[in-house]
């Protein structure tokens, strides 16, 4: 049987790291056993803050890959912020030092409202032009946008318009209702732009996708034309294939991975392990904290406050497959959410990447949100409100408690329905309707 071909429009591909990559890497990988072949269409010279080359190994053999040249703006936004020429620009609202407050404010403007829809938007027209002159040569079945960066929806919007070929939109983040978006500075001209692009993109594409159902229901209270469907982020299971392998640590270590900004900061957790460092000796010389990835000063600073730096072990950065080991042999795994108005939706990727090293997880967020609805029905973990300090120490304690005689365990149930090789079966039954 021969393979429908769909075209994945992503800025995020390998050897560039970091979340946003692991989401179509992973369904890439598994999309030929649902009667897909996906083709990438992606950047050929990116400003990539992390590079992962771990990651190229992860790319399915022989896959069509298609690169376009972009001009990234970050030699202004540099300039602006004071880095040096060479010096990696980290993704997302992270501030790694102790900037003047009037510079990052005014890099907050220029992104909001000189770069839209986003800092990538002079990939927009070259690409077009170079996508429409493929798609009119070369026999595809679908395309697929995935952002952000939501310059990938304008460039299959543009694709749409002029071939109208099926397109299924993906957002990993929402646009307008993003939980930064009130951060951007944004004049009433930027705002009105970003939400008529936004409306172009849900009104015109044939199916949109998005990880969580609180956005989904978000952006279905906007009546758009089409309602917006959930296709959740996922754990790959060849990546813990080793866990009986893997031997637990013997410090009390909680493990956080990924980058941690300063709404991120779990200002509940820091005063409640020094409490408990106070009053347990034990406990002070067995605690661990690690941190791999980016992390905002404002989190070392409370750390610091709180007496706990002798306690932290920050790994800058590390490739896709080295993180996992530390997964499986931490006995604790960090999980603290944002805490901004619309934490509802807020399913960090890494939660999935937890259940899959089958860890107990402590997380620090709405109780009520959709990753504590997965972490509960999945049995993963406990998940700890933002101000509940005393039900924090307690939880803490009993994990505790159970790490020293040696039964720290956790037993999910259900997690493996998300699955990278499960959930790439529910991206080929949308391509499958949109190109019946």
């Amino acid at each position: 049987m021969s393979l429908k071909k769909v075209l994945l429009i992503t800025y995020h591909w390998p050897p560039m790291g970091g979340g946003g990559v692991q989401r179509w890497l992973k369904m890439s990988k598994y999309l030929r056993s649902y009667g897909w072949e996906p083709i990438i269409f992606t950047v050929s010279d990116a400003e990539i803050s992390i590079y992962d080359e771990s990651l190229m190994k992860e790319i399915p053999e022989g896959i069509e890959t298609i690169k376009t040249p972009i001009w990234e703006p970050f030699g202004v936004y540099k300039k602006i912020t004071g880095k040096k020429k060479d010096e990696k620009v980290q993704p997302g609202l992270l501030n790694e030092g102790e900037g003047k407050e009037w510079i990052n404010n005014l890099a907050l403007w220029v992104r909001g409202n000189v770069f839209i829809p986003d800092a990538k938007r002079f990939w927009i027209k070259p690409a077009s032009k170079a996508l429409i002159a493929y798609l009119g040569e070369n026999k595809v079945d679908a395309i697929v946008s995935t952002g952000p960066p939501h310059t990938t929806h304008m460039i299959a919007f543009n694709a749409k318009r002029k071939i109208n070929i099926p397109w299924l939109a993906d957002f990993r983040d929402p646009w307008t209702f993003v939980d930064y978006y009130d951060k951007l500075k944004l004049s009433p001209y930027a705002d009105k732009m970003h939400h008529k692009l936004e409306k172009k993109v849900l009104n015109t594409a044939d199916k949109t996708v998005t990880v969580t159902w609180s956005w989904a229901e978000e952006f279905n209270s906007r009546n758009f034309d089409k309602k917006v469907e959930v296709i959740t982020n996922g754990y790959d299971p060849a990546d813990f294939e080793k866990s009986g392998q893997i031997k637990l640590d013997e410090t009390f270590t909680l493990t956080h991975i990924g980058s941690m900004n300063a709404d991120r900061n779990p200002k509940v957790l820091w005063p409640v392990l020094k409490q408990m460092s106070d009053e347990n000796p034990d406990f002070a010389r067995r605690l661990k904290i690690k941190l791999i990835g980016p992390v905002d000063s404002s989190i070392f600073k409370s750390i610091e406050e709180n007496g706990l730096s002798k306690n932290l072990e920050h790994i800058k950065n590390l490739p896709h497959d080295e993180v996992i080991p530390h997964l499986q042999s931490s006995p604790v795994l960090l999980l603290p959410l944002n805490d901004t108005p619309n934490i509802s939706g807020v399913v960090p990727g890494k939660l999935f990447e937890y259940m899959g090293a089958q860890r107990p997880i402590l997380c620090i967020g709405k109780t009520d949100g959709d990753a504590a609805r997965i972490i509960q029905g999945a049995n993963a973990g406990d998940v700890i409100d933002f101000n509940e300090s005393e039900k924090l120490k307690n939880v803490v304690e009993t994990m505790f408690g159970s790490f020293e005689s040696g039964k720290l365990e956790v037993e999910s149930t259900d997690y493996r329905k998300y699955g990278r090789d499960k959930l790439a079966g529910e991206i080929a039954e949308a391509l499958n309707s949109i190109t019946a």
